[in-house]
């Protein structure tokens, strides 16, 4: 098991990517129960999405 900085940066960047996926999937099924609204996952998702897409890039270019 390899835990350089790059190697955990990766794990995080998969993790943070698909559970902003997941999140954003969860808006179009969750009903508006009043706790948690849907645009709320979807903007959270997206961030999450976005974050996780971002750090891929930066350790595709740290590991050339």
């Amino acid at each position: 098991m390899n835990n350089s900085p790059t190697y955990v940066q990766l794990i995080l960047a998969v993790v943070i990517t698909i559970f902003g996926c997941a999140l954003i999937m969860a808006s179009f099924i969750v009903k508006p129960t009043g706790e948690i609204h849907p645009t709320v996952l979807a903007a959270f998702g997206e961030i999450l999405t976005f974050a996780g897409t971002v750090m891929g890039i930066d350790y595709k270019y740290k590991s050339k």
